[in-house]
């Protein structure tokens, strides 16, 4: 049975994945942010799912300490169940921001949750995911229409909220592409999802204001979660790795062309910095 773990997995996107990798017969690994959501999670899909393998686990993923500490359980929970080895990785966690909020570490928010803590997560568990395993990243369209603010990536001076979340979705596809480039020869394929427009609450969570008011009228015209939900299935039920680096509903779409190894590689760099770790080569993996 292939084992996947699920960022974001108690609402939305995330939990309608979780939902459908249980009925294609994964074993799905579902983290969110609280414990009380996680257990209204995890019972609401033993009831989709009664006989789906189900495991829950909670923590926030914005602070490194518990993306740490998340990867420990999970490592266990691996070597319980799966001899070790991790099929998936969907990291979907995100949130969208009105105002400049920042984590313990002076990160901000957009940046630190829908990128940095996925970035994390996937050194953390990397071992388990070599020779076989997939990491796919709930990434968006609007990915095509930004550049990554090198100058100031955290947007200190002059934060700008949409700028900041499509800069961290540009992000989810540098850093799959630069796990392709590095990892693509021990087996690992790494994907970005554009979810399209969807009927989701990550725009009206902690938010307020101009950004809560769009997207409450937004969201009205974009589909189920249920939809997107499919892409994921596919994307880690396929027997072989499919090809593409972005995909959407239809299939594999062209991603921007700030998409290149120039970029990832730059954001890997700052990535590894802002996290305190490093990515190993092929070599060091490889000992």
């Amino acid at each position: 049975m292939k084992t996947v773990v699920v960022t974001g997995a108690t609402s939305g996107i995330g939990f309608e994945v979780c939902a459908a990798l249980l009925k294609s017969g994964c074993r799905v690994i579902g983290l969110g942010r609280s414990a009380e959501n996680a257990r209204a999670a995890e019972e609401k899909l033993r009831g989709c799912v009664p006989a789906g393998d189900i495991t829950f686990f909670h923590g926030d993923l914005m602070l490194p300490s518990e993306v740490r500490a998340l990867a420990v359980k999970i490592k266990e929970e691996l070597e319980k169940t799966s001899g070790g080895r991790l099929h998936a990785l969907v990291n979907n966690a995100g949130c969208v921001r009105n105002w400049y909020m920042t984590t313990p570490e002076g990160y901000e928010h957009q940046l630190a949750l829908n990128h940095l803590a996925g970035f994390l997560l996937t050194h953390e568990l990397l071992p388990n995911l070599l020779e076989g395993g997939r990491v796919v990243m709930t990434s968006s369209g609007s990915h095509r229409m930004m550049r990554m603010h090198w100058q100031d990536v955290m947007y200190e001076r002059r934060y700008r909220p949409l700028m900041a979340y499509k800069q961290s979705k540009l992000c989810n596809m540098l850093f799959a592409y630069g796990l392709n480039d590095r990892y693509a020869g021990l087996g690992l394929r790494a994907y970005g999802v554009d979810p399209g427009l969807v009927r989701t609450e990550i725009g009206s969570k902690n938010t307020g204001g101009l950004v809560g008011f769009v997207w409450a009228r937004r969201k009205k015209h974009g589909v189920d979660p249920s939809v997107p939900a499919e892409i994921y299935a596919r994307l880690i039920g396929a027997e072989t790795a499919p090809d593409g680096l972005c995909h959407d509903i239809r299939g594999p779409r062209a991603a921007s062309r700030q998409v290149g190894r120039r970029n990832a590689e730059r954001l890997f760099e700052l990535s590894e910095k802002l996290c305190g770790i490093k990515f190993g080569g092929i070599e060091s993996c490889m000992s």
